[in-house]
C-alpha cells in the first residue's frame, strides 16, 4: 500500500495531523526536548481536534476512523516530534483501545470517551524489573477481593504512568491459577505511586515512569487469565504504531538533511552537487519510502482484521533500523552543524534508537518472523 491508495477519509486524517504537526508541535519540540516537559496543553488539543482517539468508534466519542488512519496521523506527529508521537501511541493503541477491544460494554461507555477527547490520558504496564521481553516472568500479583483485584507489586517504563488516568495493568492472576490477567487501574487509587521518572537518551517530551502497587484496587479487563493474550494482541497493533514514528522520524532526518544540502555551499556550489551526498540522500529517501509502505501494508491487514503479526514485526524492524542509520546519516550531511543543537539532528538522533527497543526489541520481532517463516524447525530446543 502506498500513499497513492488513500481513502478520502485517511487523506483527511493525514492533512489534519500534517498542519498541526507544523504548526503546533515542531516549533515547541526544541523546547520541550531541552526542558524535559510533558506537553499536556497539546495533548488537549490533540483531543479537540480528534487526534486522541482517531481509531476509537464514534459512538465512544472516537473519530471513529480505522487503524490505517490513525498510523497515518501517528507518523505525522512523530514527525515533528517523536515524544509526543510516543505519548499519542501508548494513549490510543495500548492504553485505549484494549479497553474498546477487551472491556466490559459499562467499562468501555465510562472509560473511553474522556480518553478519545484527551481530557484524559491512558497507560499501559506490562514491563518489570525482571520481566521485559520474557513477559511471562512478571512478579506482580492479583487477589480477588470481591468483584475486583488487588494488585501488589510494580512496573517499570511505563510510558505516560506520571500522568495516565487510567492504566491497563498486567498481573498474576490469583483467580486464574496465577496465569497473567489484565486489570484497570485509576489515577489516585489506594496503594499507587510513581516510583520514579526515568532519565533518557531522547525522547524528553514523553514521560517515562516506575510504578508501585500495594493492595492496589484494580478492575479486571476481559476474563481471568487472558491477560497474555490481550498484551500480545496489544502489542501486534503497537509495532506497527511504532514503525510509523520510526518512520516519521527518518522523514524528519530526511527533510532536514535534503533541505541543508540544497542550502550549504562548498567549493562555490551546493553540497547538493555532489554525487556522494547525492547517493546518500537517494538511499535515505529510498529506505524511508520501504519503511512506510511496509508499515501501511502492515497497518492495511489490521484495519481488514486480517492477521498481521508477521508484518507487524517486519514494519517495526525495518522502519526501526532505518530511523537510527538515517538520523545518523543526516548528522553526517550536516557536519559539525549536525552535532550541535542548533539543528535538530541530534535530537533526531537521541530519538530513533528506543525505537529499536521498546513494542519488543528488534531481536523479538526477528524471532516473530523466523519462527513464522520456519515453523517448528525454528523452535527445536526451545
Amino acid at each position: 500500500m502506498s500513499l497513492h491508495e488513500l481513502t478520502g477519509e485517511q487523506r483527511e486524517v493525514r492533512e489534519l495531523a500534517r498542519r498541526f504537526a507544523d504548526e503546533v508541535v515542531a516549533p515547541r519540540a526544541a523546547d520541550w526536548d531541552r526542558d524535559r516537559r510533558f506537553p499536556r496543553d497539546v495533548l488537549a488539543q490533540l483531543g479537540e481536534l480528534g487526534l486522541m482517539g482517531v481509531c476509537v468508534p464514534a459512538e465512544l466519542a472516537g473519530v471513529g476512523a480505522d487503524f490505517t488512519s490513525y498510523v497515518l496521523a501517528l507518523e505525522q506527529i512523530a514527525r515533528a516530534d517523536a515524544g509526543l508521537g510516543t505519548t499519542l501511541a501508548v494513549h490510543t493503541g495500548a492504553g485505549t483501545m484494549p479497553i474498546v477491544a477487551h472491556g466490559t460494554p459499562a467499562q468501555a461507555q465510562r472509560l473511553v470517551p474522556p480518553l478519545a477527547q484527551g481530557f484524559e490520558i491512558a497507560a499501559f504496564a506490562l514491563t518489570e524489573p525482571e520481566a521485559g521481553s520474557d513477559a511471562g516472568a512478571m512478579r506482580t500479583r492479583a487477589e480477588p477481593d470481591g468483584e475486583r483485584a488487588l494488585l501488589t507489586g510494580s512496573k517499570q517504563w511505563v510510558t505516560n504512568g506520571s500522568y495516565a488516568d487510567t492504566i491497563v495493568v498486567f498481573a498474576r492472576d490469583g483467580a486464574a491459577d496465577s496465569r497473567p490477567g489484565a486489570f484497570l487501574v485509576r489515577r489516585g487509587a489506594a496503594g499507587m505511586s510513581a516510583t520514579r521518572e526515568e532519565g533518557k537518551l531522547g525522547q524528553h517530551s514523553s514521560d517515562t515512569a516506575g510504578l508501585s502497587f500495594d493492595g492496589t484496587p484494580a478492575e479486571r479487563l476481559g476474563e481471568p487469565g487472558a491477560g497474555m493474550r490481550i498484551a500480545l494482541s496489544t502489542l501486534d497493533g503497537g509495532r506497527i504504531a511504532i514503525a510509523a514514528q520510526a518512520t516519521g522520524i527518518a522523514q524528519a532526518a530526511l527533510d532536514l538533511a535534503a533541505g541543508y544540502a540544497r542550502e550549504r555551499r562548498a567549493f562555490g556550489r551546493p553540497i547538493a552537487a555532489f554525487g556522494a551526498i547525492q547517493q546518500k540522500l537517494a538511499d535515505m529517501q529510498t529506505e524511508v519510502e520501504a519503511a512506510r509502505a511496509l508499515t501501511l501494508r502492515a497497518a492495511r491487514l489490521k484495519s481488514a482484521g486480517l492477521p498481521h503479526t508477521v508484518e507487524g514485526a517486519q514494519a517495526k524492524l525495518f522502519a526501526s533500523r532505518v530511523a537510527r542509520h538515517w538520523t545518523g546519516e543526516a548528522i553526517q550531511v550536516l557536519g559539525g552543524y549536525g552535532y550541535t543543537t542548533d539543528f535538530p539532528a541530534e535530537r533526531y538522533y537521541r530519538d530513533a534508537k528506543v525505537t529499536e527497543i521498546y513494542e519488543g526489541t528488534s531481536e523479538i520481532q526477528r524471532l516473530v518472523i523466523a519462527r513464522a517463516l520456519l515453523g517448528d524447525a525454528a523452535r527445536e530446543g526451545v
